[in-house]
């Protein structure tokens, strides 16, 4: 059968799926059409990644059903929007997503996507009709929260059940955390209204970037298309700085909200703007009229407010105390660069009691390995650089005479592999970092060539499942050389190394219409051999898991590379920790088997991992208050436990940290929240106890105290490095 009348059945049959008795309220128009560029743009990903990605996947009928599981997952991963009819219906485009590329026809996708829309309007519509006649909560109903496993709902019925149980959870939530029925009502309303205003600000780029990443993640889990804005973003991600006004925003009903302000930025700096006040216009040039941008998505705002440096911006602006009628102001700045210095390197030092001596252990959070590329190519001396920061941070503990560090790595995602390379080189003298293999089986070693260490000392290095790729690499390195001890858990698994080809600048376009792809073009090796790819980073010494590894990993992915080995690089270590780590280990165990902590922690991850085994929440009101006042109580319990008494005063047993128990389910969403109790229970999370943290420590402190002790075990661990 000839493409034309493939897709001209396959669109006749989208057509008859007719909304459902709910839908006569929640038509949604325009439907959304392909653009020509889009469908141009998806052709020559096509032709790029075919013949230059990593695994030369070619793009057929195989590849074509990958993409259709893939992008109805992306809409629709709970399976509580489309039915088994919706999906029967779609069936008969599962083969032909690959003709729709080359034919630069994206009528099938864009089709399937405006089915899920409605069914979303239809769905969140249904949601606000049950809030008229309330619930009971006498039964014995529980509700699924996760459904990722479960099977589509057959019909309609079994459809608006799945919601009914939605909603309930959603009204007793807020019952239990003591609203009333009026207030509960009138905030599910609004909840439930605010998702419907939000599927009516889907643009066709959505529908395309969701489209082409599931393409993309069809051959590899880290291939990945980026739109205009979202190549914008991710390029701000990498160089830690953007030029606008320095202020941090959050759509809160319907306006652009200012959540925080970055110190030194203009917006902080003018003094005339506060947290709450709402971004009402915005308009380009100092005598211009503002735009305004009520109800506009929060990303088009931001895309208003930034510009180039030293240019001028005018904001309208209601004061966050005002009412929605109330007097705005006109505030007019001049855009600056703004470090996001949040996201970079940071210290701190803990303090350990040991006898009558307090040792310091510095400590360095990493975020991700940040560089802004384009000035270090324009050779701006005072380039973003994460090896750059933490070598500062490292001369600075020095004078603060720490005798350990540790390199907190942890939900570190990864960034510049040059980066991982460089920082390698801070803590070895020179040698091989990383292998690297091409698609063609040819094999680079990166190598650090820069003589002489930032710190020669004992140290080591924390990780996570969610330390990724460049962190892999780090703590791959450290470890093969012995030149510190990593702690944590068994790392993502991320070993591939992903490449950013600017479509626009293959095809020569004067104007960005393409977008970009980050595509996979190599493996990372370790120096030792085998990669991290899968099986991520083993640590020496474990700590609890706080994540579900079968959800997220290298290894959840079911198209991930397999685990290989090649021949080890040419390098030498510099330390031997075979004889120190069972002792760490020893000492770890001990201490953690007395330490409170430890043990809340570790009943924490267990009652959590039954939660997720059994994905069942009671629906019966008495069960579910007595479920809270036992966690209440057991969080007044730790919360006693946790304080001592000196000299007449209570404190918290480590002044490193805050004690915070756990918290209790308010049933609200962060924008439902006054937005500085919203920011001050952000920081009570950001601020809680971090007992993974101070373990860490205390092994490094562990490491020192046998160190000191046994001079022929510094030999081995320290050979020719700073003695403590």
């Amino acid at each position: 059968m000839q493409m034309k009348n493939i897709l001209l059945l396959l669109l006749l049959a989208f057509s008859s799926l007719a909304p459902s008795a709910t839908a006569g309220s929640t038509e949604l128009a325009p439907k959304f059409e392909p653009l020509q560029e889009q469908a141009r743009a998806a052709h020559l990903a096509a032709e790029i990644l075919t013949k230059y990605h990593y695994k030369h996947v070619p793009l057929d009928d195989t590849t074509s059903s990958k993409i259709f599981d893939l992008y109805l997952k992306a809409l629709d991963s709970e399976k509580i929007f489309f039915t088994l009819d919706d999906i029967e219906q779609f069936e008969t485009a599962r083969t032909q997503l690959d003709d729709s590329i080359y034919n630069e026809d994206l009528s099938i996708p864009f089709n399937i996507y405006n089915v899920y829309r409605q069914r979303i309007a239809e769905r969140i519509s249904y949601a606000r009709s049950l809030l008229k006649s309330g619930f009971e909560f006498n039964s014995n109903e529980s509700y699924q929260p996760s459904r990722k496993k479960a099977l589509w709902a057959k019909s309609q019925s079994e459809m608006n059940e799945l919601w009914r149980m939605r909603v309930k959870n959603d009204w007793l939530r807020l019952k239990i955390a003591g609203k009333n029925d009026k207030s509960i009502v009138d905030t599910l309303d609004k909840r439930y209204e605010s998702s419907l205003i939000g599927i009516s600000k889907f643009k066709s780029d959505d529908v395309f970037q969701n489209f082409m990443n599931a393409y993309t993640m069809a051959i590899d889990p880290h291939t990945n298309y980026f739109g205009i804005r979202a190549s914008e973003d991710f390029d701000i991600s990498m160089r830690l700085s953007l030029v606008g006004i320095g202020a941090v925003l959050q759509d809160r009903d319907e306006y652009t909200t200012i959540r925080e302000l970055v110190a030194g930025g203009p917006a902080a700096l003018s003094g005339r703007l506060n947290i709450g006040d709402r971004i009402v216009g915005v308009g380009q040039g100092e005598k211009s009229t503002p735009v305004e941008v009520m109800g506009w998505r929060i990303d088009d705002t931001v895309a208003l407010i930034r510009g180039a440096e030293d240019s001028t911006v005018v904001l309208d602006v209601l004061p966050v105390d005002a009412d929605p009628d109330g007097e705005h102001k006109l505030i007019t700045l001049v855009r600056k660069k703004i470090s996001l210095d949040k996201q970079a390197a940071k210290k701190s030092i803990m303090e350990i009691k040991e006898g009558d001596h307090i040792r310091h252990i510095g400590v360095i959070a990493l975020p991700g390995f940040y560089q802004d590329f384009v000035a270090r190519q324009k050779g701006d001396k005072d380039f973003k650089s994460a090896t750059r920061d933490v070598s500062r941070l490292l001369d600075e503990l020095k004078q603060d005479k720490v005798e350990s560090v540790l390199i907190d790595l942890r939900n570190n995602g990864g960034g510049s592999l040059d980066e991982a390379v460089e920082l390698t080189g801070l803590f070895i003298d020179k040698g091989p970092v990383v292998q690297e293999r091409d698609s063609k089986g040819n094999i680079r070693v990166e190598k650090d060539d820069k003589p002489g260490l930032a710190w020669n000392g004992p140290m080591g290095v924390l990780i996570n499942r969610a330390s990724a790729s460049a962190s892999e690499i780090f703590a791959a390195a450290i470890q093969d050389y012995g030149r510190g001890v990593i702690i944590g858990e068994q790392s993502f698994g991320k070993g591939t190394v992903q490449s950013v080809v600017d479509l626009d600048q293959v095809a020569k376009n004067e104007k960005p219409k393409f977008g970009e792809l980050k595509m996979t073009i190599a493996q990372f090796f370790r120096i030792s051999g085998g990669t991290t790819q899968l099986r991520g980073v083993t640590p020496d010494i474990s700590l609890p898991t706080t994540i579900d590894t079968d959800d997220f990993g290298e290894s959840s992915y079911e198209n991930a590379l397999p685990w290989i080995q090649i021949q080890a690089a040419d390098y030498v270590p510099t330390g031997d920790l075979s004889a120190l780590i069972p002792k760490l280990i020893a000492r770890h165990e001990e201490r953690t088997s007395k330490d409170k902590d430890f043990q809340e922690l570790n009943e924490d991850l267990a009652e959590l991992k039954i939660r997720r085994t059994k994905n069942i929440i009671s629906l019966n009101e008495a069960e579910r208050r007595k479920e809270r006042e036992t966690q209440g109580e057991r969080a007044k319990l730790r919360e006693k436990n946790n304080k001592v008494i000196q000299n007449g005063k209570t404190t918290e047993k480590n002044d490193n940290v805050v004690n915070s128990a756990p918290l209790q389910d308010d049933g609200l969403q962060s924008n439902e929240r006054n937005i500085n109790a919203d920011i001050a229970l952000e920081n009570l999370r950001k601020n809680a106890k971090d007992p993974l943290l101070n373990e860490a420590v205390n092994i490094l402190n562990d490491e020192i105290g046998l160190l000191l002790a046994d001079p022929k075990l510094t030999d081995r661990v320290l050979p020719g490095n700073v003695r403590h």
